[in-house]
């Protein structure tokens, strides 16, 4: 039964739940008519409610003859302050505003501030037959709404990611008039701090839904998984006492309600083998179907199993977003969210921080994906004023809390991907944990719970935390971690047994709820942790923060569109960029580390042993044998032409290739898989790269098959690289190579003039140098350390310039004004091959301990280089933190597509271990480079300090020039926006860096 229906709005100040819906219910597929209201609705934003003013006739915006013939329109769903919006609406409608953990209104609880935008929304629609019971349901209003519909005050909506559905059959006419307004703050805003945009408007679709008078209100189906097979129970909630029969269709199995029954042909249902079956439930007035997965969840001995099995989670936090629509995001959206996803062997989801729009849990039970479903609750803003009336521990806001417990669950709880439920994000402790895990467990009692702020581990199953750096994680994963009582993360009351909690925690499977924080270039250290998470059964995996940036779409006034971020709206309290975080950006474009992730991901990983002639295989799949995956393998030459004709997909040249069987591995298990004969004479022959790859056979998703899951290789190449059919080069004398005599710079090579040379050990900064890293809170962020070094200033001069005939040899000291730490560079120059070769010897000089973000060699040349072809890792950039996906091989990109965009410019785009180059430049002109050893190579069209000074990818120029920097060395990548920061083996520390580097330029440079 529904509330009796309220007279007027819920009071924006009350925590307390809105009156007037309907008991939550799970989402059903029924045959009854429903109405979608998704359209072009009338549209007026105000600043304020009261502002908000009558028509021409004193008629409220709830009256049916009210005049909106002078609104604008908008698109629903979507929320209303999105620039997409500016030409329909027509005129103001607010704008969103970014915090990641502030609120954006003072903390004063549970009173939202007076400016307080509303908008309204008004739709006209007819009925040719007017039901006599109907449901008005919204899955999701973000901010509070306020619903009439002819007139009649239908009931407020609060919990922005939740339905709410109202009664409205006896209000219903042939024309009918539907008024929403959102109002962009109120009480429940205090429970939606959720690091992301402040976007209110109907964000999910609204329907009009036909109630038969023998409908279906509810249905729970308990799918389980034992050791003797499937069983099924199925509860049905009616409108009346109406007979019901239930059918489990593909098994032709009847089912009485509220009886387990045993299912003795089903198969079970799992990430990585989805088997869904449907239930047909029937009375007389309607029918629905619910789709079903059979599996059970246990913790046993500390390890997270599905279905008697292990499961490790390779998973992502994903937020709502779309970069025209905020917080609606259209199927066809969610749809590819998973299908990158796949490719990337993600396997799991946090739906941070709130039930998902509904869809994209179908898509998951499809598809296959573990589901941790967050129930929408965050108070992060708390913690800035010492959690002080922290609504977790208020008694005044238990109703609301329990309220937004019980809605998730029962709109979610048939979903078989749905592994845990989340109590919420960052919400601090309190009463009202325990209130809503006791709500969900009353509902659900066959799934663990989940929350990261309960460190304590009182309320939860699982043990969590996020960003935890690796050495502590390997403690945990060896049941090493210290006592509770002694946890600086844990908030113990004044009863609480903490020798008692440890002992529970201790017996709690592990789960990173964040990591590997994916903002900008990075993040470093994912190998790392996937090593612990495949060495210790306690560590379950985790979900990296996160999957998308959440960038905003805008206009330009050169009729482009640029990506903003939090502060480019006018906003007086935000949190900048932190909301470009993700692996891929807000339009779904992948990122450089999608790529990365997937490799760490890979759920078979192989080994290419050369000398034993083996292929070894080890699986990571929890539930399901390799036989999906084909092995093949292909060989290119080091010799190889580079022609665009030659290249395949990839980048790499094409050579021999062939496919080979193996017997399907078992779940976890392990194999050495001799290789074919012509296979392993390739191995051991020199000057080739040999590439074995797993990719998907018959996948059940066909966007899948023929992807490639995992890769191994071995290279064979001697000392000497460069392919075949190129111009053969010019021959250069040393006296062809021309410096400036005042500082020994190179001023040109033979006839190509080189510009800005100088020695580079400074880098534009990434995200994740501004950060401190929570490995190591007391010290200062890497950019900080570099810019006090004045590795961004630094000057050379000149203390020696000798000639002989066999060499050139410069010396130069580099350093920065207000400091003694520097470097002597000594750049001692020879003819060798037809080139001139440099041999670069760094000495690092001062007292002060220092570390530097690269050693390279960075210059400019007139022009920009058209084509950039190269022998090392590729395709996507490396660092020595990432690139886990870049290989071996020869690979040719335009100097457009060697960029890695990043909403706030940074360095980026850096190719890894490369042995041999070629850049095509204007007029014919074509430098090679050349090392024996192996370098960093990055092409840009501008200069590390334009990088480093412009705030928006789009205001990006470059300078007409080619810009390059060879390093021989690089400091990490790491995570430190946040989270650990650059892992100690990666660290750049001042040393003696030496390297040498050949130049050579083609026959047709002249």
């Amino acid at each position: 039964m529904t509330d009796a229906r309220p007279l007027a709005p819920h009071p924006l100040d009350d925590p307390r739940p809105a009156p007037g819906g309907l008991p939550p219910a799970s989402t059903l597929d029924t045959d009854a008519r429903v109405l979608s209201l998704d359209g072009v609705w009338r549209f007026r934003w105000a600043p304020s409610a009261r502002a908000a003013q009558a028509d021409r006739d004193g008629r409220g915006v709830e009256h049916p003859a009210f005049d909106d013939s002078d609104w604008g329109t908008i698109a629903v769903p979507s929320s209303f302050t999105m620039p997409v919006h500016d030409a329909t609406v027509g005129g103001p409608h607010g704008a969103p505003a970014y915090t990641n953990v502030k609120y954006p209104f003072p903390v004063d609880p549970p009173y939202p501030p007076d400016a307080n935008p509303v908008g309204d929304h008004r739709l006209r629609f007819a009925l040719e037959t007017v039901p006599e019971r109907a449901h008005l349901r919204f899955e999701g209003l973000e901010g509070a709404g306020d619903v009439w519909l002819n007139g009649t005050f239908v009931g407020s909506t609060r919990g922005s990611r939740l339905p709410t559905v109202f009664e409205v059959g006896d209000l219903l006419a042939a024309s009918n008039v539907l008024v929403v307004r959102v109002h962009t703050f109120s009480a429940a805003s205090y429970l939606e701090d959720q690091d992301e945009w402040w976007n209110p408007g109907i964000i999910r679709s609204v329907t009009l839904r036909e109630r038969p008078e023998l409908a279906i209100d509810d249905v729970h189906a308990v799918a389980a998984w034992g050791h003797t097979g499937a069983t099924l129970r199925v509860d049905v909630r009616t409108a009346s006492e109406a007979p019901v029969s239930i059918e489990l269709v593909e098994l032709g199995l009847a089912v009485t309600p509220g009886i387990e029954v045993a299912v003795p042909d089903a198969r079970p249902w799992s990430a990585e083998d989805p088997q869904l079956y449907t239930l047909r439930v029937t009375t007389p007035g309607e029918t629905v179907h619910v789709r079903v997965g059979f599996r059970s969840i246990a913790i046993v001995d500390g390890v997270f199993t599905v279905n008697g099995a292990p499961v490790q989670l390779r998973g992502v936090n994903r937020h709502e977003h779309h970069p025209d629509f905020g917080r609606a995001v259209p199927r066809e959206t969610l749809e590819l969210d998973l299908l990158l996803m796949k490719r990337a062997n993600v396997n799991a989801i946090r739906t941070a921080h709130y039930p998902p729009h509904p869809a994209l849990l179908d898509l998951a039970d499809a598809l296959g994906f573990w589901v941790i479903d967050e129930c929408d609750l965050e108070t992060h803003g708390f913690g800035d004023v010492g959690w002080r009336e922290n609504p977790t521990d208020g008694e005044a806001w238990e109703a609301a809390l329990r309220d937004r417990a019980a809605r998730m669950v029962e709109r979610d709880k048939n979903h078989p991907s749905i592994i845990m439920w989340s109590l919420g994000n960052e919400a601090g402790v309190g009463r009202n944990l325990a209130v809503m895990a006791a709500e969900i467990r009353g509902r659900d009692a066959t799934r663990p719970l989940h929350y990261e702020g309960d460190q304590a581990c009182r309320d939860v199953d699982v043990w969590s935390r996020m960003y935890a750096p690796h050495d502590q994680v390997e403690a945990i994963g060896q049941g090493l971690e210290p006592p509770l009582g002694d946890d600086p993360w844990v908030t113990l009351g004044p009863d609480d047994d903490a020798e008692a909690l440890h002992e529970r925690r201790g017996r709690m499977p592990f789960v990173l709820c964040e990591y590997v924080h994916a903002m900008g270039t990075g993040p470093g250290g994912m190998t790392e942790y996937q090593e612990l998470f495949d060495r210790y059964p306690r560590l379950m995996g985790g979900f990296v923060w996160e999957w998308l940036e959440h960038g905003i779409h805008r206009p330009l006034p050169d009729g482009g569109t640029g990506t903003f971020y939090g502060g480019d709206f006018g906003e007086p309290v935000h949190d900048g960029n932190f909301v470009i975080d993700g692996l891929v950006a807000a339009d779904r474009t992948p990122r450089a580390q999608l790529a990365d992730l997937a490799a760490v991901f890979a759920p078979v990983v192989l080994d290419l042993d050369a000398e034993a002639g083996v292929l070894r295989l080890r699986s990571r799949l929890d539930h399901t044998d390799t036989s999906r995956y084909q092995l093949s393998w292909r060989v290119a030459s080091a010799e190889s032409s580079v022609d665009a004709d030659g290249l395949d997909e990839d980048g790499v040249t094409q050579g021999r290739a062939g496919v080979f069987a193996h017997a399907p591995v078992p779940p976890r298990g392990t194999a050495e898989i001799p290789l074919p004969p012509p296979l392993l004479a390739h191995v051991r022959t020199p000057g080739v790269v040999v590439t074995v790859e797993a990719s998907e056979l018959d996948p059940a998703l066909p966007a899948l098959a023929g992807w490639v899951v995992a890769r191994a290789q071995v290279v064979t190449v001697g000392a000497e690289v460069r392919p075949a059919g190129l111009p053969a080069p010019r021959i250069l004398q040393l006296d062809q190579l021309q410096l400036d005599e005042a500082t020994g710079a190179v001023i040109a090579i033979g006839d190509q003039p080189v510009e800005a040379w100088r020695l580079e050990l400074w880098r534009a900064p990434i995200d994740n140098d501004l950060g401190t890293g929570w490995d190591r809170p007391d010290a200062r962020p890497d950019a900080e350390t570099w810019a006090a070094l004045g590795l961004d200033r630094l000057v050379s001069r000149l203390v020696s310039l000798t000639r002989s005939p066999d060499r050139v040899e410069v010396v130069t000291r580099i350093g920065a004004a207000a400091t003694d730490a520097g470097v002597t560079a000594r750049w001692t120059w020879t003819a060798e091959a037809g080139g001139l070769a440099l041999a670069l010897e760094v000495v690092p000089e001062g007292g002060a301990e220092a570390e530097w973000a690269r050693v390279g060699v960075s210059f400019a040349l007139p022009g920009l280089a058209h084509d950039v072809r190269w022998f090392g890792r590729g395709p996507g950039p490396a660092y020595p933190d990432t690139g886990q996906a870049a290989h071996v091989g020869w690979f040719a990109r335009s100097l457009d597509a060697l960029q890695e965009r990043t909403v706030r410019p940074q360095e980026s785009g850096a190719r890894a271990d490369v042995r041999w180059a070629r850049l095509a430049l204007p007029e014919g002109r074509a430098l090679e480079l050349a090392t024996p050893d192996a370098m960093a190579l990055t092409v840009r069209p501008w200069s590390t300090e334009t990088l480093a000074a412009t705030t928006h990818d789009h205001l990006l120029r470059g300078d007409g020039r080619t810009h390059v920097v060879l390093d021989l060395a690089q400091h990490g990548v790491g995570s430190g926006a946040c989270g650990p920061g650059v892992l100690p083996d990666y660290r750049l520390t001042a040393r003696t860096v030496r390297g040498s580097i050949r130049f050579t330029l083609d026959q047709e440079a002249s």
